[in-house]
């Protein structure tokens, strides 16, 4: 009885735990913190168009991240600084970042922060890059 009891509140404060991730997760979506959920979301909403790499590669788009705060544009980046071909948080500016996990993988970045691509030095939105191609 009493390993039941400790698992039964091992279990509910897991359960509690996830939960509080996924209300955390759904808050970041609607306000539109971008996370690697958000970036897959994008991923789905934009496949087979020119809003996601695979799409638009062939016209050298490359993947990027805008701070529309101030404008500031940087191609995305693997955690060792290398070009990656697609949108990798763990690149980013570190004053970008509002969050990671345990293992140091970014998981969410400021809310001004917006993936796109960069073309012969414009940014483009994903619904932008769709639209050019």
């Amino acid at each position: 009885m009493k390993f039941i009891n400790l698992w039964w509140t091992a279990f509910n404060s897991e359960t509690k735990r996830m939960g509080n991730a996924v209300e955390t997760q759904n808050k970041m979506k609607l306000r539109g913190i971008l996370s690697e959920q958000l970036l897959r979301d994008q991923n789905q909403e934009f496949a087979d168009t020119a809003g996601v790499s695979a799409g638009n590669r062939d016209r050298d788009f490359v993947p990027a991240f805008q701070n529309t705060r101030n404008g500031e544009c940087v191609v995305s980046r693997f955690a060792d600084g290398s070009d990656a071909p697609i949108h990798v948080l763990d690149g980013l500016p570190r004053q970008w970042i509002t969050s990671v996990d345990e293992n140091g993988h970014v998981t969410a970045v400021d809310e001004a922060v917006v993936a796109g691509f960069l073309h012969s030095g414009r940014f483009y939105t994903r619904e932008e890059a769709a639209e050019a191609c």
